[in-house]
């Protein structure tokens, strides 16, 4: 009995170990079958929306504009932007270009959403300035109703306003990358690897039917022959320097098999059925590369670059490392004397306010009158700090003012919390202009942020001053700017006419102002801060807010727009429209002659010219103005 059990024992054990090898081979087989399946799902372009792309929701709808935030190229991102918020922002960007509402994306400084915002509060969990976007496409023939930014209705397709499969710009859905990758195009280097797929493609299509012809066996074999010959030579070629040297004749050779295949009596309906997969798979795969390329353009112009993030960080470590004596004390009799000239720059970015600064006094003819008060985050404070203390630009006066300090960030209890600098707009309508009724036109427009909206809280002693967006550089002198009248109006403002507020009535709504005004633009303007006080444009720009920013952090930037265009409303003196020649950031057409004459130039759009994907035209203008010789640049590889 004894031996009896231990055999009984042996074979369980022996039966065990073999379902254990059995389970094991089958879970390997299981993991090779997906570890195959997953790529070629991928590859044959059944990812259903896979996101790639830049965070952006499209939508030809007639009401839609694009918030870029202040960022100039740094990525302003909070410590509350983590891998969900990359996720988030990659499935954005698989939204259907014809999802017919309006929806933004707000920026990125942490702070809860509420009901009754206070300038400078912006919800927790946004998106990292530049790399979120909110959209209006306006149309001025056909409007779509929206009760209110941010609360979208359904649009009236009978009217004309929605076309649907009406042929839609690049530029409207991915933005300036079509702009860039137009104007970098490269000369094709594999057209004939290119004719090489085309003929296997159709080689495949025919090679079905014609093997289940009869008599037609050595067409068969040769077609077969000749598909295997092909894709052998596209596993190791890319590019034609990769092909064999007589690849000619393979294409000759499976020319005249082609030929031979279409004069056979096949069923034209199996061949069709074949093409057309290929076909739609290749525009898929066409597509898919598209959202890849924009989403990577949008990476390259949006986010901090490696040398300005050490720039940034070296002059920080430097500062506390061997704090540098306090240069403003001896100039603070100026900080608040209007007798002097007084410049505000909102900023984050210390190379191009120095710019910006070193531009401005170059051209003035008296340096010694002019005060220049930057604005920025406590990340940056310090490090400009230490950049002003080491660089000097003539006679100018500089102050570096920290908006999160608690000194400024309780001022008039409006609760400033982070810097909200100027924002972009990227504003698409329908161009009357062009022959095709449907044809978009899209520009970029700047606007004041949050923060310039405590300009005359923060400067209390002043009377007027120049504001100046840190993508302007300044080619004339501004004292007649200075000394000019503005008539009782507030705001001295460059109008940009291509752009008037009756396009964008779905955002402003109607009879709230004069639809055939044009829209004004910041970047440089002249402020009457005593007339604003008058005026209390700060309090109607907070009721403003409080009607177009609903509570929720996706319309906390893109409510800028029209509070900040109708709060200087019947307040705005329009300033020469040759003062300013701005689209230096994207737009390719401006002449040398114009900029050469223009008394400043803004590089507003995605191509910043301190960016390796600036515009080199353009970027020559901006580089002259760059401090030479400094020990923390040439570490930190910037370039000049």
């Amino acid at each position: 009995m004894k031996g009896h059990t231990a055999v009984t024992t042996a074979s369980a054990a022996s039966t065990g170990k073999q379902w254990r090898w059995k389970w094991l081979a089958l879970t390997v087989l299981l993991l090779v079958f997906f570890s195959m399946l997953v790529p070629l799902a991928f590859l044959l372009g059944l990812h259903n929306g896979f996101p790639v792309g830049y965070s952006v929701y499209e939508s030809p709808t007639s009401g839609f504009f694009e918030v870029y935030g202040r960022t100039n190229g740094v990525n302003e991102q909070s410590d509350s932007m983590d891998d969900s918020r990359t996720e988030k922002m990659l499935t954005n960007f698989s939204q259907s270009v014809l999802q017919n509402i309006v929806q933004e994306i707000p920026k990125g400084d942490s702070k809860p959403a509420n009901s009754e915002p206070d300038i400078g509060r912006e919800p927790a969990n946004s998106q990292p300035m530049g790399l979120s976007k909110s959209s209006i496409d306006a149309s001025n023939i056909h409007p779509t109703s929206y009760s209110s930014l941010g609360k979208p209705m359904k649009a009236n397709v009978s009217d004309g306003s929605i076309f649907y499969g009406a042929e839609i710009s690049c530029q409207l859905e991915f933005g300036s990358y079509c702009l860039w990758s137009k104007e970098h195009k490269e000369a094709m280097e594999d057209a004939s690897v290119k004719r090489f797929k085309d003929q296997l493609f159709v080689a495949r299509a025919y090679y079905p039917s014609i093997a289940k012809l009869q008599g037609q066996d050595n067409l068969s074999r040769e077609m077969k022959q000749n598909i295997q010959e092909h894709e052998r030579m596209l596993s190791d070629a890319i590019s034609d320097a990769d092909l064999p040297p007589l690849f000619a004749n393979k294409i000759q050779k499976m020319e005249q098999t082609i030929a031979k295949a279409k004069g056979c009596n096949v069923e034209c309906s199996n061949v069709e059925r074949k093409l057309r997969q290929i076909l739609d798979l290749t525009e898929d795969e066409t597509h898919f590369h598209m959202k890849q390329s924009a989403f990577l353009y949008r990476l390259g112009v949006q986010t901090m670059p490696k040398s300005l993030h050490c720039l940034s960080m070296r002059l920080t470590l430097e500062y506390f490392r061997d704090p540098p004596p306090d240069m403003e004390l001896s100039l603070a009799d100026k900080f608040d004397n209007p007798k002097f000239r007084h410049f505000v720059i909102f900023t984050r970015n210390i190379l191009a306010a120095s710019v910006t600064i070193n531009s401005t006094v170059i051209s003035s003819e008296d340096s010694a009158s002019m005060v220049f008060h930057l604005l920025t985050d406590r990340e940056n404070f310090y490090a400009m700090k230490l950049w002003y203390a080491r660089n000097f630009y003539k006679e100018a006066a500089i102050r570096v003012l920290n908006i999160e300090d608690p000194n400024l960030r309780n001022l008039n209890g409006l609760g400033v919390k982070q810097l909200s600098a100027s924002e972009e707009f990227r504003i698409s309508v329908r161009d009357l202009d062009r022959m095709h009724p449907l044809q978009m036109r899209t520009e970029y427009i700047s606007i004041f942020g949050h923060s310039h909206f405590l300009l005359p809280e923060i400067f209390k002693n002043l009377k007027k001053v120049i504001v100046l967006d840190d993508d302007v550089i300044v080619q004339q002198e501004l004292l007649s700017l200075w000394n000019l009248d503005l008539e009782g109006k507030v705001n001295g403002a460059v109008n940009f006419c291509k752009l008037r507020f009756g396009q964008l009535e779905t955002v402003l709504g109607k009879n709230t102002h004069d639809r055939s005004s044009c829209l004004w633009i910041s970047g440089l303007n002249i402020i009457d801060l005593e007339k604003w006080r008058e005026h209390d444009i700060t309090g109607i720009y907070q009721k403003l807010l409080q009607k177009f920013h609903n509570g929720s952090e996706e319309t906390w930037r893109s409510a800028t727009l029209p509070a900040s265009l109708l709060a200087f409303q019947d307040h705005t003196f329009p300033l020469d429209s040759a003062l300013v020649i701005s689209g230096l950031g994207y737009d390719y057409s401006i002449s040398e002659d114009m900029i050469q004459k223009s008394t400043a130039l803004q590089y507003n759009g995605n191509m910043k010219p301190w960016l390796d994907l600036g515009i080199p035209t353009y970027s020559k203008y901006w580089k002259k103005f760059l401090i030479q010789g400094e020990q923390f640049m040439d570490e930190c590889n910037v370039r000049h």
